[in-house]
């Protein structure tokens, strides 16, 4: 049990950042699924930009 709240202590930036775009997806594709689908495209995208350049890890 202490792994995992240590776990979701150090990824709750991410984890929050990941339910945020899941659900402003979910959002927009219940209003239009073409829509939603760009939307969570877009959200993969900055994710991936993100993760690439990296962000405050040790190093």
């Amino acid at each position: 049990m202490k792994n995992l709240k240590t776990a979701v202590a150090a990824y709750a930036t991410e984890l929050a950042m990941g339910l945020g775009a899941g659900l402003v997806s979910l959002g927009v594709g219940m209003y239009s699924l073409p829509a939603g689908l760009i939307a969570a495209g877009g959200f993969i995208l900055a994710g991936a930009v993100l993760a690439c350049m990296g962000g405050g890890g040790k190093h």
